[in-house]
């Protein structure tokens, strides 16, 4: 039983990844945005968070790795330490500039409000994976932004 829920678990972790690779192909070469490092906000804890399993697999994928997390980058130095695919950013909107897409893994209450056309105009690829379901589909898509929420099904425009 532990055994499948600890599959269940990876499964899950892997879904940032995957729905990354199913929007942007291959990611050798692209640099993804990360909001939020810490397991959960108001912590540093970075012992299986989602992040870890994120930035690890992007690496082995040729990616490189802009994050932001209010209260974890020490933490995240001192278990990565200095990397050339890791650049730790000392607020959100460094994070994204210039990235490919950004991916939200922690519900920081500081990423709940967010200019999308601002951010449309800041990730080449304007896609935003949202880990955590910050934000309403149709807000994001209407700034022109592709958007990939998790655990629940993607927003379908009616078309009258």
């Amino acid at each position: 039983m532990l055994s499948a829920v600890e599959a269940v678990n990876l499964r899950q972790k892997q879904t940032l990844f995957t729905k990354l690779q199913d929007n942007l192909g291959n990611l050798s070469g692209k640099t993804i945005a990360v909001w939020g490092l810490a397991f959960k906000p108001n912590t540093d804890d970075m012992r299986e968070a989602p992040s870890r399993t994120l930035m690890e697999a992007l690496w082995q994928a040729g990616a490189k790795v802009q994050a932001f997390d209010p209260e974890a980058i020490a933490e995240c130095r001192r278990i990565y330490g200095e990397r050339d695919d890791l650049m730790l950013a000392g607020d959100r909107i460094q994070a994204v500039k210039g990235a490919d897409a950004l991916v939200i893994c922690t519900e920081w209450k500081e990423f709940r409000s967010v200019d999308f056309k601002w951010l449309a105009d800041q990730l080449v690829e304007k896609v935003v994976i949202d880990g955590r379901n910050l934000y309403t589909p149709s807000a994001v898509e209407e700034a022109g932004l592709r958007y990939i929420g998790v655990g629940r099904r993607n927003h379908e425009r009616s078309h009258d």
